[in-house]
This record gives C-alpha cells, structure tokens and sequence, in this order.
C-alpha cells in the first residue's frame, strides 16, 4: 500500500466536516477531488494478494522454512484462508534469517517513481510518500503446520528484519518525506480466537511488536495503524460484534509505541449494522491522544444513503473523525481501482456537501 500523504500531516484531507478522507490503500490514481496524479501503487502485479506477498516471496524461498501442504485449490491460488500453503520451520533450525524484505525494495523503487513525479509538477509538492507494512501475525499467517513452535521462531527473525529494513527505508527516503501505516488483519482475527491454526498469546502478538518495532521509526515520519478483519475472499472474514477489540487496540498503540502516532484506523461493519448503535458505541472507550481517526464506513454497496446512516450513528459516540473505505482498494467491486476510487470520492463529496446543507 503505497500513497501520498500531505506533509503537514494528515492523509488527503479534504474537507473538516466529514472532516477527513483517509485512502487505506492506493490505487495508481488519486480522484480529481484531491489531486490528479498517478502515483506508486502498493497493491498491483504480486501485491494484490497483500501478505501472499511475504508468503511466496520472503517466507518460501527461506531455506529454513518447509513448505508442508501445497494450495488445495485447483486453480493454484487460494481462494480462503484455509487454501493457502502450509509452512513449517526445518527440523533442527532454531532462527530464521533474511536479508532483505522486498517489500521494502519495492517502496524505494516507487518513490524514485514519485519523486521524478513531483519533480515534474505532476504530484505537487506538500504531499508524502506512504507505504503500508504488514504487522508480523499478517505476515507469517502461513505457518500454520505446528503454530505454537514455528510462530516465534518465525517472528523472532521477522522482527530483527523488519527493524534493519526500516532503517535502510529512512536512509533513502528522507524520514520527513515519508508516512509509514502498519496493517493489521490477521492479529484482529487471532484476537477474536477465529484461527484454528493459533495458539494462546494472540495479544503479545499484537503488543509486542507495537511496543519494539514502531519506536524505531523516525519521529518525523508520520505514523498510522489500519486495523481491519480482512477482505479474503469477502469482506469480512470474520464480523465483529462491535468496536471493542479494535478500541483496545487503537488505545494500547497510541499509549506504547514509544513515539506519537498520527492516525489509527478502524474498520466498520456491514450494511445492515450500519444503525446499530451497539456497534459503534465502544467509541465513547477509544483514547485517539494527538492521532487522527478514520472510520471504514464506506461501502460500495449503498452509496451515499449507506455512508449517512453509518456517519449519524457513530457520531453518537465520537465526534471528530474521518472516513474512509474499510479495507484495500485492491479487492473492491469495479472495473479497476481508478474506478473504485472515484466512486469513493463521489460518495464523500456528497456526504460532505449534505452535512454543509445542514
């Protein structure tokens, strides 16, 4: 998930009575209410699975690692959770190494893209170069074969990575030109105790890596947290009862990842929640500090009226916040991102001018 982000801080602002607009993910372009630009796009070619990315390109080719179920899936790729590959860690290995993430190799090659853009005039000048990181539940969810014994080994070498890489990131890309988002979808489903395939510890596998690894980030990047329950194969794999976990979630990385954190956010629900004050009432719980929330309220399946209903019950219970699409413009309904985006774009500039009309 590569995007821009407005150097002053916040991700496409457009408007302070809905007040915000946050674009999770990136598609190659940005709607024409913001800026028209094409811009690197973290979820095309080998990314628009998201973390069947770290699956095949970091965790499988790891001599350490034992691949020991192919995808049952007759077309070769997965179509759900329980069709992906099952890894395992080789007997007798106790570490795991790698090199290089390529997803990092990636964002550095898309913001000399971006860059050269900006040169141009073609991106102007205030806007940020961002890029979306998998938290390490999410991308170690194929070892699966003896969770309890391959995870932490897994996470441990996962971890120690991510720290250099980090690092080799804001040495190229100045840090103050930068906004870094960790996504979370597989460790909101672990903590809701969906995956068969895990063991007990769902929640350090959450904190721990907000308290170690976010630190590491320069302070003058900007600093997100997406946390989402998924759009593998439909959004979403699993349907919370309400906003509790997220909350709890949302309050522990603002209070421990050791620097500020610019914007959390959280998932909504599905249409037919999208009255239920149920839902959204653990709002009144979350403790945002200095960061900028974002409710994934936007659906594409009722527009307008949908995003309303959504955007009046909420403001029960918090009321300054932004909107956003709940999950990845990579696997929405359209014929391409482009299209999803300016359907996106049309649906929040209608709910805007509605509550200016007001």
């Amino acid at each position: 998930m590569l995007l821009a982000v407005s150097s002053s801080g916040w991700p496409f602002s457009v408007s302070w009575v809905v007040p915000w607009f946050l674009n999770v993910p990136s598609v190659p372009l940005i709607p024409d209410c913001l800026v028209t630009a094409p811009l690197p796009d973290g979820e095309t070619g080998p990314r628009a699975g998201w973390v069947s990315y770290e699956r095949e390109r970091l965790a499988r080719p790891n001599p350490g690692v034992v691949v020991v179920q192919e995808t049952e899936s007759p077309t070769g790729l997965p179509r759900h959770a329980y069709e992906t590959p099952v890894f395992g860690i080789r007997p007798g290995v106790t570490e795991l190494h790698w090199d290089r993430w390529p997803r990092i190799d990636d964002a550095i090659a898309g913001y000399q893209v971006f860059s050269a853009l900006r040169a141009d005039g073609v991106i102007p000048g205030h806007l940020r170069f961002q890029v979306g990181l998998p938290f390490p539940a999410s991308a170690l969810n194929a070892f699966k074969a003896d969770f309890a014994a391959d995870y932490p080994v897994a996470a441990r070498g996962f971890e120690e990575l991510a720290g250099r890489e980090l690092a080799r990131l804001t040495a190229v890309i100045p840090p103050a030109d930068l906004a870094i988002q960790w996504d979370m979808a597989y460790e909101t489903q672990d903590l809701e105790g969906v995956l068969a395939w895990t063991s007990e510890g769902a929640w350090e596998r959450f904190a721990g890596p907000v308290t170690r690894l976010t630190r590491q980030i320069p302070a003058e990047t900007l600093v997100g947290y997406h946390l989402c329950y998924g759009t593998f194969p439909e959004w979403p794999m699993y349907e919370a009862r309400d906003l509790g976990l997220l909350v709890r979630m949302a309050n522990f990385a603002v209070a421990s990842s050791g620097r500020p954190v610019d914007w959390l956010h959280l998932a909504g629900p599905r249409y037919l929640r999208s009255e239920d004050r149920s839902f959204f009432r653990p709002l009144t719980d979350l403790e945002p500090g200095d960061a900028r929330v974002f409710l994934g309220i936007v659906l594409p399946i009722d527009g307008v009226a949908g995003l309303r209903r959504r955007q009046a019950t909420a403001s029960r219970y918090l009321s300054d916040f932004g909107v956003a699409m709940y999950c990845g413009f990579g696997r929405q309904p359209g014929a391409d991102g482009t299209e999803t985006m300016r359907t996106h774009a049309r649906v929040v500039r209608a709910l805007r001018e509605a509550l200016c009309a007001t």
